[in-house]
């Protein structure tokens, strides 16, 4: 199959396209052949062997956690999906080594779900990282209620658009921090827009003046410092970047895979309530481009790599 590696840390110039071996179906695996795979900054992050602590790296390493893609073949303890099933999935081991920015993926039965019928492949692909970190954050971590205020942080970013539209779906009152392009895009998803930098926590209590019940930091460092002054005496304060958050009495979150919780938020892309904008896309053998593109910030939604089908019929 064809797919894209690296061999050793480094900048985006360290990813090749190539020939690789096809990945071996274990018996709970699912054979997925790929159509789309998100491009998420911790790609690039653990590109660059920022994640090693946690995460070390077997090489070659295939990049990428997200995938959209069909059913080849479910390993023989899968009853769950059937050769042609349209899948999502956010596949992610205990260590960098198979990814998902290649022809064909075995992935873990408890990776997946089935893909919103509504949505492209392209679209699709942009649930399962963002997805699963905004759903787990916003239930499980500030366990967001009706009627409370929610404070998210880069809100037109890949995270933050899906946080904001699961936050107002739970009947949150929704602020969003963006730059003055993106104010009509959040404003869009359900969120009051306010512009991040200098002055960003004035520009909330404006909106809020008795601060808000519970913040989404995406960004870490001096908007985290901010956001925990924002906060009302019993709200709560969650992030996945900075760790520090601990020390402000919030929780730091790094999301996990889970098929109930994909499956959930299939179904709400599939009631209209959770739309993914895709901002720009790539073919696979531009991956390289596509991490750049995600490098240099600022992207409204997801940036999106596109794998053909290896064959007129697939695989």
């Amino acid at each position: 199959m064809k797919a894209i590696s690296y061999a050793r840390y480094g900048g985006p110039d360290v990813l090749e396209y190539g020939e690789a071996d096809d990945p071996k179906l274990g018996p709970d695996d699912v054979l997925v052949e790929v159509r789309a795979v998100s491009v998420n900054p911790v790609d690039w992050k653990a590109r660059q062997g920022h994640l090693d602590a946690v995460l070390p790296a077997v090489f070659p390493v295939i990049p990428g956690w997200d995938l959209a893609g069909v059913v080849v073949r479910p390993g023989p303890a899968v009853p769950e999906f059937a050769e042609g099933d349209e899948v999502i999935g956010y596949v992610r081991e205990d260590v960098l080594s198979a990814g998902t920015c290649a022809e064909l993926v075995a992935a873990p039965v408890r990776t997946l779900a089935p893909k919103p019928r509504r949505l492209s492949f392209e679209e699709a692909a942009g649930i399962p990282l963002a997805g699963l970190t905004a759903y787990q954050v916003l239930h499980r971590a500030l366990g967001v209620r009706r009627g409370e205020t929610v404070l998210v942080h880069a809100a037109a970013g890949g995270v933050g658009s899906v946080a904001v539209q699961l936050a107002a779906h739970l009947g949150a009152r929704v602020i969003g921090t963006a730059s003055e392009r993106n104010h009509d895009f959040v404003r869009g998803l359900g969120a009051e827009p306010v512009s991040y930098g200098e002055g960003m926590a004035e520009r909330v209590r404006g909106l809020a003046p008795e601060g808000v019940d519970a913040v989404f930091d995406t960004v870490g460092g001096d908007a985290l410092k901010a956001s925990a002054n924002l906060v009302v005496p019993e709200g709560r304060l969650a992030s996945i970047v900075d760790a520090g958050v601990t020390g402000y009495g919030g929780a730091y979150w790094f999301v996990r895979p889970d098929p109930a919780d994909l499956r959930k938020l299939s179904e709400l892309a599939d009631q209209g309530v959770l739309k993914i904008h895709v901002e720009e896309t790539f073919p696979l053998e531009r991956t390289a481009d596509a991490h750049r593109r995600s490098e240099e910030g600022h992207v409204r939604g997801k940036i999106v790599v596109t794998v053909p089908t290896s064959s007129p019929s697939g695989v």
